[in-house]
This record gives C-alpha cells, sequence and structure tokens, in this order.
C-alpha cells in the first residue's frame, strides 16, 4: 500500500475549502499552482519533496523501480483520495501517460480533470495523430511504423513517453512498439495552449533545453520562456494549435512539442496534459493568472471557459532546469535545508534521500530580462549546487573519517 503521510498546509486554505489532487513522476508544481488557488491539495508523487509536502495537505507514494510510476501504487492512492471530502478530481501530470488509457477504464477512481479517452488518443496514438497532421497540412518530420531499412538518421520513439526518455537513434533500438521519426534539424520548442468547446489560446511558447545523459540522447532538462517569435511563426503555431485541438476535442491545458526550422514549424507531438512549461507563464505573467494556471485547466475542464486573451507584456523572462546528480550520494540534512531555503531551488529532496547517479537533484528556476542573463544565472546557479552536493560528499567522507 502506498505510504501516507498528514502535512502540515497553508492556513490561508481553509478546511472547507475543495480538494484536487494531482499526480505525476513529480507533483510539485501542480500541487504548489492548485494550493495558490486556494486549493486543498493531495499530491501523489515519486518524490514528497519537501516543497511538494509544503503545498500539500496529503501525500501519497506512487514509486515504482527507478524512476517509474506504480501502477498499483497509483490505482491503491487515488482509490484512497475519493474519499476525501469534497474533492474535485486529480489532475495528471508528466509520467502518467502509460497509465492513462488504464486510469480512464478504472472503476472506483476519482474524476480525470483533463482530457477524455478519445481525446488523448487522438493525440498519443501516432498513426491518428500523424494521419490528423497530414490531413490538416500541418508539417511534421516524416514518420513510418516499420523499421528504416537504412535507420542511420532516424530516431525510435514510444507512443507512451514522456521527457525524452522514450526516445533512441533507431539502430540501437530493439523496438517492437512505438513509431520511427526521422531526424530533423531545428530548435526544439514548445508551446503551452488552454482548450475548450474545440476553441484554444496559446499561452506562449518556450524554447526546450534538450541534453545527452548516457543512453539517452535527447533527455528534455528544462526550458526557456516566455519567446518572442516573428509573426509569420506565431500564426503557423496557432493555426496548428487551433486546428488539432477542435479536431481531437482536447480541453484545459496541453502542449504542442515543434522544431522551429528557420520560418517553418514542424510538428513533433502533442502532450495532452499540463506541461512543466507552465511554472514560466505563472511566473512571467503573475499579474495576467492572479489564480495560476491549473485554476485555468481546473475551469476550462469541468466549465468549459476560457480567459479573454489579452497581449500583456510579460514582466520577467523565466528559466527553468533540472539538475542531475553527478555522483551518487545521500541527502543530509544540512543540504536539504541549504536547497530549500533557497528561493531558486524546488522540487528539495528530503534528508536521508539516497540519490543515484544521472537523477535529479532539484530544479533551478530563475528570472532576468533577456536570454543571455538568463543563461548566465542558469550556469551559475547550477554550478553553486553541483559545489554544494560536492562539499555534502567531502562532509560526509570528513564524518566518517573521524569516527574511524
Amino acid at each position: 500500500m502506498p505510504a501516507m503521510s498528514a502535512l502540515p498546509f497553508d492556513a490561508r486554505r481553509s478546511a472547507s475549502a475543495p480538494f484536487v489532487a494531482v499526480a505525476g513522476l513529480s507533483a510539485r508544481m501542480l500541487a504548489q499552482s492548485a494550493a495558490d488557488a486556494g486549493y486543498q491539495v493531495a499530491a501523489l508523487d515519486l518524490f514528497g519533496d519537501r516543497d511538494t509536502r509544503r503545498y500539500a495537505k496529503l501525500w501519497l507514494d506512487t514509486g515504482g523501480d527507478g524512476l517509474s510510476i506504480d501502477r498499483d501504487r497509483l490505482q491503491a492512492a487515488l482509490e484512497r483520495v475519493v474519499r476525501l471530502p469534497r474533492l474535485i478530481g486529480y489532475v495528471v501530470g508528466s509520467g502518467i501517460e502509460p497509465h492513462i488509457g488504464w486510469l480512464q477504464q478504472t472503476a472506483k477512481l476519482p474524476r480525470l480533470i483533463g482530457n477524455d479517452a478519445d481525446a488523448t488518443a487522438a493525440v498519443r496514438e501516432p498513426k491518428r495523430f500523424f494521419a490528423l497532421l497530414d490531413e490538416l497540412g500541418i508539417a511534421h518530420p516524416e514518420v513510418t511504423f516499420a523499421r528504416p531499412e537504412r535507420p542511420e538518421g532516424w530516431l525510435h520513439k514510444a507512443a507512451d513517453g514522456c521527457g525524452g526518455t522514450h526516445i533512441q537513434p533507431a539502430e540501437s533500438a530493439d523496438a517492437h512498439a512505438g513509431y520511427f521519426q526521422r531526424f530533423h534539424a531545428g530548435l526544439p520548442m514548445s508551446a503551452l495552449f488552454l482548450a475548450a468547446r474545440g476553441e484554444a489560446l496559446v499561452i506562449g511558447c518556450a524554447e526546450q533545453f534538450i541534453a545527452a545523459s548516457g543512453a539517452l540522447p535527447y533527455l528534455h532538462t528544462g526550458s526557456l520562456g516566455p519567446i518572442d517569435l516573428p509573426s509569420g511563426i506565431t500564426r503557423q503555431i496557432d493555426f496548428a494549435v487551433r486546428s488539432i485541438a477542435a479536431r481531437a476535442n482536447l480541453s484545459g491545458l496541453n502542449s504542442l512539442d515543434f522544431l522551429l526550422d528557420g520560418d517553418t514549424i514542424r510538428v513533433v507531438e502533442v502532450n495532452a496534459r499540463p506541461s512543466s512549461t507552465m511554472a514560466l507563464y505563472e511566473r512571467a505573467w503573475r499579474d495576467a493568472w492572479p489564480r495560476g494556471l491549473l485554476a485555468a485547466h481546473i475551469d476550462a475542464c469541468l466549465h468549459e471557459r476560457l480567459p479573454t486573451a489579452h497581449a500583456v507584456p510579460p514582466q520577467c523572462r523565466v528559466a527553468q532546469q533540472v539538475v542531475f546528480a553527478p555522483v551518487a550520494f545521500t541527502v543530509t540534512r544540512r543540504f536539504s535545508d541549504a536547497l530549500f531555503v533557497d528561493p531558486v531551488c524546488h522540487d528539495v529532496p528530503n534528508a536521508g534521500t539516497h540519490i543515484e547517479a544521472g537523477h535529479p537533484v532539484c530544479t533551478v528556476l530563475v528570472t532576468a530580462d533577456t536570454r543571455t542573463a538568463l543563461q548566465s544565472e542558469l550556469q551559475r546557479h547550477t554550478q553553486r549546487l553541483l559545489k554544494r552536493i560536492e562539499t555534502s560528499l567531502e562532509s560526509r567522507h570528513e564524518l566518517v573519517d573521524s569516527h574511524g
């Protein structure tokens, strides 16, 4: 059974306020947005990070082997959550993709606040999705569902993957499912949008950070935005978003991943759920989203309401990046406390957590006025965090040595 923890939460959120559950590999971002909107929160994820527990009244462990969600634990957690008073439903984030079809067919679970099974399948089943793009005349990299005779220059992708962990070079992929996509040059970007009633509103566009990590050549590590784009590009994005949302009958927050190739976009995929980039826009347009984007997602899904579009300049530019452990280490109390009070650090691990090499430590989020300044700030804070890890390891070795 999943671990259950009763957690302190902000007294400004009344005990009579409705509950919303949020689930994903990491639920912190969704929990924070929900809490800021005045909801009581139940968070279901792998980590139970310190700031997740700060925003949630209840945390349930859904971790499986490695960095994956365990289906039985997820089901048990949702069956507990459904008994919470005034629960309006649950919202899913990254990592739920392999389970979404099963969740939508399982009884005794809370209401899913998001896309229904058919809408999700319309953009997540590759054959349906790329056929739809072709029908709409929307450019995308070439795809095939049989291994190419010459696999060089092709990628293999799992249909239910996320964060780049599902992408491998075709020549090294042991593929029995999924699809193949020809590599295409371009700047990886995403557009976050809200949808309801067959209509859609683009919230903003962000640059995606991609890095190689071990056997994963295209790991998603962060994002930067909002990005200003030429009017011709924004028209293409708007057409793609509106057309796909209308045909797939999408609801709530979704994101369109695409490659910016000169004056053309090539659509890669649609994530039929809230994206991590929502953190950028909540920070950049604080006044435009006074209740946050999760509240807008809930409003779109449950009440089919979209906000009025306003062309408001962002108050700042924002970048976020996941910092991965260079070596395996166990989080000390001092290390956890230092990150917890650092305003740029989010998804802060608890003391005693063992983090494997290559696994995420925390997320760094910074603001600045320009892209160059953002990159400089990210580098500075990332290096400072890596130095803290090194210092933490040195202190631990000194403690071990002093005790012989």
